[in-house]
């Protein structure tokens, strides 16, 4: 099994760091039944992060054809004031680290590259599961790959994303079949957990739990069973 996991200038390192290690330490876990990999759409290149401009390397392309597993990651920056008019150089390098861009100008500029087809790609074939941190879920939606999806992203981007036709929940995890979203960014790491059960069994996952000396938050959100009624 195969999981790729998406770098783009902006990212933010938890994001990223979080759901890697513990899908490679699942892998381990498994006898080498899960490898997971940074990629980009652009291919093998250094990919700076939101945070303190860190660089990570992606190995290697997304390739929707290959992977089993896909990993949006959120991006970092400031959330910005209400009302704030986001400042768009179109003449700036896009891999230069901007310590004061708003995310969402960093998450529609991540959509402004060729990612958005190879995750429409990756999310056509039903084999695929695209999982996302935080604000990853914001760069499907705003892409219009989520509209009628149930999704959870980071709580201030909420109602972002309520705008583009999801079906929001307040959910740490939110699997909706093929695509699994986690909230804030230390979700990621839940995330991982989850998708460690789901693909490769409890035991596997609860190994990682013990390395980690963490353990995963909340009830996964799945739509099944009765809806409850108020409390």
């Amino acid at each position: 099994m195969l999981a790729q996991i998406v770098l783009y200038d902006g990212f933010d390192l938890l994001d990223v760091l979080a759901p890697f290690e513990v899908l490679v330490a699942g892998g381990m876990a498994a006898g080498g039944a899960l490898r997971a990999e940074l990629v980009s759409a652009e291919g093998p290149r250094e990919v700076v992060s939101g945070v303190g401009g860190v660089p990570l390397r992606a190995t290697a392309a997304l390739d929707p054809a290959a992977a089993d597993l896909v990993v949006v990651p959120g991006a970092a920056g400031r959330i910005g004031e209400p009302g704030e008019v986001p400042d768009l150089d179109a003449d700036a390098d896009p891999g230069e680290w901007r310590e004061h861009e708003l995310i969402p100008v960093t998450l529609g500029r991540a959509v402004n590259t060729g990612l958005p087809g190879l995750l429409k790609a990756a999310m056509d074939r039903p084999e695929v599961t695209v999982a996302t941190v935080c604000g990853g879920s914001l760069v499907l939606a705003m892409a219009g790959l989520l509209e009628g999806r149930y999704a959870t992203t980071h709580h201030m981007g909420l109602d972002m994303l309520d705008a583009t036709g999801v079906n929001v929940v307040r959910a740490r995890v939110v699997d909706d079949g093929d695509l699994v979203t986690g909230a804030g960014v230390t979700s990621g790491l839940d995330l991982g957990l989850y998708l460690l059960e789901r693909e490769l069994g409890p035991r596997i996952a609860h190994a990682v739990e013990e390395l980690f000396a963490y353990e995963r938050r909340g009830t996964p959100w799945r739509h099944h069973g009765p809806s409850p009624v108020a409390l």
